[in-house]
């Protein structure tokens, strides 16, 4: 079982790695909190690290926690989704033809088989919202990759709880949030710019942020907002 800190009412995971500074994250949807330190930080000192930045640590929990839910989607006629940051209606129609999905101005078309369930509505949903999103991750990693100075070796799609995206620097390699889908290009142009700093710098460190700060310098509003916008209920997305 890993370490933890316990200070007051917050319970903080210890994770040691193979960096050079303490670094510490509130995680959505629920607040949880880690601590990745050098490994040979003594226990005692991060917590003092911790202790610290009790504040901060309350402050991120308490906007998480207000931050608007998205209702769990039946996909049923004339439910809401958002796709690319905009809120559109859902028309379902039963057929016995191939399942298909279809956008216009307004509204999400899904088209299925009759007696599809709840959850093969879903996946025929999420396979269209892949297609979508390998559709426009590839250009924004072309764009990027002159301006930063690094290759992505390969990208990947995954429904995460915790984080809209990670990377593997010593692979070259970069994960994404599927979420991102419903959100405003931009906030997923964001999040593949900060994962592709994490290639040339993978520790938040002072040099990730005058990086990220001298490629993307409105970073610290398009994180806002992609904080702030609606956060799925993970469980019955």
């Amino acid at each position: 079982m890993g370490e933890r800190i316990e200070i007051g009412d917050i319970s903080i995971s210890v994770t040691r790695k193979d960096v050079k500074n303490v670094h510490l994250s509130v995680h959505p949807p629920d607040g949880r909190v880690t601590l990745v330190a050098p490994a040979s930080t003594r226990i005692d000192v991060a917590r003092a690290y911790a202790i610290t930045r009790i504040g901060w640590i309350r402050q991120q929990q308490k906007q998480l926690l207000s931050q608007a839910r998205e209702a769990p989607r039946e996909f049923v006629g004339r439910e809401t989704h958002y796709f690319w940051g905009r809120r559109r209606l859902l028309r379902v129609t039963e057929q016995n033809t191939k399942p298909e999905v279809r956008l216009d101005h307004r509204t999400i078309h899904l088209q299925v088989r009759p007696g599809t369930s709840r959850d093969g509505r879903a996946k025929i949903m999420h396979a269209w919202q892949l297609k979508l999103l390998h559709g426009a991750v590839p250009c924004y990693i072309q764009k990027w990759e002159s301006r930063i100075g690094v290759e992505v070796r390969r990208y990947f799609l995954q429904r995460m709880t915790t984080k809209w995206g990670s990377c593997n620097s010593k692979a070259g390699t970069i994960r994404l949030n599927t979420e991102l889908v419903k959100k405003p290009r931009d906030l997923l142009e964001y999040v593949i710019v900060h994962e592709m700093i994490h290639i040339l710098e993978p520790n938040h460190s002072p040099r990730f942020f005058a990086l990220l700060s001298e490629h993307y310098p409105s970073w610290p509003e398009a994180r806002q907002d992609l904080n702030e916008l609606p956060v799925p209920q993970l469980a019955g997305s």
